[in-house]
Formats: structure tokens, C-alpha cells, sequence
């Protein structure tokens, strides 16, 4: 046995444990959500049968009681109180005629998750928003409560995306486009505390690749960096080139270290137009171009899009650490309640 373990060296060992820690998480993620599934459906059918018989916490009050009381008999673990009951039928009847999407996103929520939503989530809209977040980014209860009270669905409504995806790209692949791209973007996780150059920026960001794409979203791969491209006897680098598989497009993104100019989209748009010729596969939909600056004026960026055919965003990146940051939102949070 020591001899087998011999064979493998720390790194191979260290993938290999990373490998089994992940592969452990997922099931247990997945078989966390069908067991809530399974839960959300009883509750449903619960709350549908308050719902069918019009029983109110009025005149209604003594037959849930009795009912609760006898159910709790025959199943005494599964949380059947009486104010649990009204909440079912309060699931129910909130959501019997929503959107099918919007079904499928609380079923797989834990049941004390659906309770804040029920109660504090202001429209379907935002349920929507907040059951999606939290099923992709593995929100506690108490990380969605903060969100509400931050108000994140409503932030979220007025931010103002810079970008022409909607006048350059098929309306479905727009519409992925638009959920994919970010107006801000973290990157306090490179531990910037003094300016630098733009390829001092890009040389930290390759070092911490994978922090980079995590913040990017879902569906990254990296390329590489300073992609050359050659045409006509001459050389364009892209500043970082990554592919995303649910857009199947080459995503090109530019850094600035200062605030956003009208001759980034000319760049860029040059950029993409030389990626479809040379690069783009068969089956691929276009390429799409990302300026990442430090600061940028919606307007500006609104009048140096017009006219251009080829699908590019302006975001913003913030250098605020991370830890800096969430001291700020535990702060804000902590001050509302006062």
C-alpha cells in the first residue's frame, strides 16, 4: 500500500483528493434538491387541499388545528404545526398560477429559503431573481435574508446594462448574452492597494485565472492572453481571449486602467471582426467583445455603439479587496437594521 501511494507525487495526490472533494459536494448538492423537491411537492399538495376547501385562518383556524394535530400523530417529523399548514397554503396560493420557470426554481429551494420568499420577496419577479441567485451561487438563509434587505432584486432592475447585444445578436442568443455580461465586476481578489499599468492589471489577472473566471460566470474557458491575430501583414493582440460554452463564442476582453473612451469600441469592434475571419468555428455563433475600465458614462457608451455591428459590453471592474467589501455590505446591513 505504501509503495501505491509512493507512485503518486503531492500534486497528483492534491488533484486527485480536489477531484474527490468536488465529485463528494455535487452529489450531495443533488441529492440535497431532489430531497427538497420531494418535501416542496408534499407541502404543495397540502396547501393546494387549504386552498380547495377556502379555509382561512379565521373560521378556518379549528379545523387546521385538529388537522395538524392529527397528521403530527402519524408523521411527527415532518413539521406539520398548524402555522406550518397556513404557510403551505400560502405556497400554494402564491404561486398556483406563476410562471412554470419560477416553479421549477422554488421546488429545489430548502423549505425555511421558500418562507423568506413567501414573505419578504415583494413580487414573482423578484422570487424569480432571488431563488436563481441562490441556487447559483449556494446561498445560506441567512445570505439570501441579507440580500432582500440590500434590496438586490431592485439594484439589480436599475442597473443600466452597456452593451448592444440586443441590436446585434439573434434574439435567444441575446438574451443569454445579456444574462452572461455584468455592468460591475470584483476584482478585489487580486489585492490591489496602489495604481498600476494595464499589463501589470492583466499580468495579476492571468496569475489568478480561476478567481477571474469565477467572477466572470459560468461557462468561461480561458484562451490565453495577448492572442495574436495576424492579417494583411499585420499583428493585433488581444489583451485576454476566453470561449464560452453556453454562447458558443469566443469572448474577447480588453482592460483599462482608466475611464472608458470611444476609440475602445473601434478597437475592439476591429478585434471581433478579425476573430470571425480567422478564428470562429463553423458551428460557433460570434464573437463578442468585453471592455472592462475603471469608470464609465452610460451615455458615452451609448453613442460610441451606435452603428456598430459587431455584439461588445462596457463593464466596470472594482479593485475594492473583497474582504473590505463585504465589511462595507455587513456595515450597510447592520446600519438598516438600526
Amino acid at each position: 500500500m505504501k509503495q501505491e501511494i509512493a507512485i503518486i507525487n503531492q500534486e497528483e495526490y492534491g488533484n486527485l483528493l480536489q477531484q474527490a472533494v468536488e465529485q463528494i459536494r455535487s452529489t450531495r448538492i443533488m441529492v440535497a434538491r431532489q430531497i427538497n423537491a420531494a418535501r416542496q411537492s408534499v407541502y404543495w399538495n397540502l396547501g393546494k387541499l387549504l386552498f380547495e376547501k377556502q379555509l382561512s385562518e379565521g373560521y378556518g383556524s379549528s379545523v387546521v388545528n385538529q388537522l395538524s394535530a392529527d397528521l403530527k400523530t402519524e408523521f411527527p417529523d415532518m413539521g406539520l404545526s398548524p402555522r406550518n399548514l397556513w404557510n403551505m397554503k400560502l405556497f400554494y396560493e402564491r404561486y398556483h398560477l406563476a410562471d412554470p420557470k419560477l416553479l421549477q426554481a422554488v421546488a429545489v429551494l430548502p423549505w425555511g429559503h421558500n418562507l423568506l420568499l413567501i414573505n419578504k420577496a415583494p413580487s414573482l419577479e423578484a422570487v424569480a431573481f432571488y431563488a436563481n441567485e441562490t441556487i447559483e451561487k449556494g446561498w445560506s438563509r441567512d445570505l439570501l435574508l441579507n440580500a432582500i434587505k440590500m434590496d438586490g432584486f431592485s439594484q439589480k432592475q436599475k442597473q443600466i446594462k452597456s452593451h448592444n447585444f440586443n441590436e446585434t445578436l439573434p434574439a435567444i442568443h441575446s438574451e443569454y448574452a445579456n444574462e452572461v455580461f455584468k455592468d460591475h465586476y470584483n476584482l478585489g481578489f487580486l489585492g490591489i492597494t496602489e495604481p498600476v499599468k494595464e499589463l501589470e492589471l492583466e499580468k495579476r489577472l492571468i496569475e489568478k485565472i480561476k478567481h477571474f473566471v469565477l467572477e466572470l460566470g459560468k461557462g468561461f474557458s480561458f484562451i490565453g492572453n495577448q492572442h495574436r491575430l495576424e492579417y494583411n501583414g499585420k499583428e493585433y493582440f488581444v489583451d485576454m481571449l476566453f470561449f464560452h460554452r453556453g454562447l458558443r463564442s469566443l469572448v474577447a476582453i480588453e482592460l483599462k486602467i482608466g475611464s472608458f473612451k470611444a476609440e475602445y469600441i473601434g478597437k475592439m469592434n476591429l478585434y471581433l471582426g478579425l476573430l470571425d475571419k480567422l478564428e470562429k468555428g463553423e458551428n460557433e455563433n460570434q464573437s463578442i467583445g468585453i471592455i472592462l475600465c475603471a469608470d464609465k458614462d452610460h451615455l458615452d457608451v451609448e453613442i460610441a455603439l451606435q452603428d456598430i455591428q459587431k455584439p461588445i459590453g462596457v463593464g466596470e471592474y472594482q479593485l475594492l479587496p473583497k474582504d473590505q467589501l463585504e465589511r462595507l455590505i455587513v456595515n450597510a446591513i447592520k446600519g438598516e437594521e438600526q
